[in-house]
């Protein structure tokens, strides 16, 4: 049960943060141009990559610690995060054409899915 509250509670924050920081951005910039998703992507891998790292280095570091701030936090600011460790760990195990293909299936697919629900969902509803 610690464990689902540990990610819920992150997710919550993360989302929270998520919803802040592309509001922001888009007031901030202008909405001509999804630029509060891309600050919100940038800054989740980056964000991911130091959490990552850190744990990583310390050997004490619990499960706990983890799914509180990279499954919750990190997944409920973006899964954009997830996708960019992924990736970055098929890149450190030499897996180049893995990595590449995961980018591919990720956007390719994402994209493709992201069309079908919205032309399934407009016929439905019409």
């Amino acid at each position: 049960m610690l464990r689902v509250m540990l990610v819920m509670l992150g997710g919550g924050a993360g989302s929270l943060a998520r919803w802040g920081l592309s509001s922001a951005t888009q007031r901030w910039l202008g909405a001509a141009y999804p630029l509060g998703t891309l600050a919100v992507n940038v800054l989740g891998c980056a964000a991911a990559g130091c959490v990552a790292a850190w744990l990583e280095a310390r050997a004490q570091a619990d499960d706990g610690m983890r799914l509180f701030a990279i499954v919750g936090v990190l997944g409920g600011f973006t899964t954009f995060s997830a996708f960019g460790l992924d990736t970055l760990a098929l890149l450190r195990d030499g897996r180049s054409g893995a990595a590449l293909g995961n980018v591919a299936a990720n956007v390719l697919l994402g994209l493709a899915a992201t069309a079908l629900g919205w032309s399934a969902t407009r016929a439905w509803i019409t």
